[in-house]
């Protein structure tokens, strides 16, 4: 996993190579809190602008779906709550990027934790973008309702609107 993290900038796609084997492994042996580390790095990889790997608009989201999805499901079930923000932190950074602020405003709220804002800088980037296109007041009154949900709310919120913007993506590569 180290040659994954450590050349997701200067080689993303061997990283990416690395680090799906890496998951593959984790699943196969059974270690679940491995294959929630690399899942979530999957995320991170799979959500970079511009990353080459994917094209010049940015990461796959099917790709950052499946591993978020993955990441979410583990850290929910493990009652992490603390690491939950980082994977819903990307999914927000996803859904801005995809266009759908509303749904990346709202689970930025949740999200936004000092270690968040700290790990995963890219939230930062995106709360900003969104505060622009919707507002300040639109973007606050939608953040609010996603800090004030509990946590099982909000995993059951963000695996619906994974599950509608997967349908509405494969409905337009068809």
């Amino acid at each position: 996993m180290a040659y994954g993290t450590a050349y997701q900038n200067a080689d993303p796609v061997a990283a990416y190579d690395v680090l799906r084997r890496a998951l593959t492994v984790a699943r196969e042996s059974g270690n679940r809190q491995l294959e929630s580390g690399v899942a979530v790095t999957l995320c991170m990889l799979a959500a970079i602008e511009g990353n080459p790997l994917f094209g010049a608009t940015g990461g796959d989201p099917i790709d950052a779906f499946d591993y978020l999805t993955v990441t979410v499901r583990r850290y929910h079930d493990a009652g992490s709550v603390s690491l939950l923000p980082i994977p819903l932190g990307i999914l927000a950074v996803v859904f801005d990027r995809l266009g759908h602020h509303k749904e990346a405003a709202t689970i930025s709220g949740f999200a936004e934790t000092e270690m968040t804002r700290v790990g995963y800088s890219p939230l930062n980037t995106a709360i900003a973008r969104l505060r622009d296109v919707l507002g300040d007041q639109t973007y606050e009154s939608l953040a609010r309702r996603g800090k004030a949900m509990t946590t099982a709310g909000m995993v059951a919120y963000a695996y619906d609107q994974i599950d509608e913007a997967r349908a509405e993506l494969n409905a337009v590569s068809k």
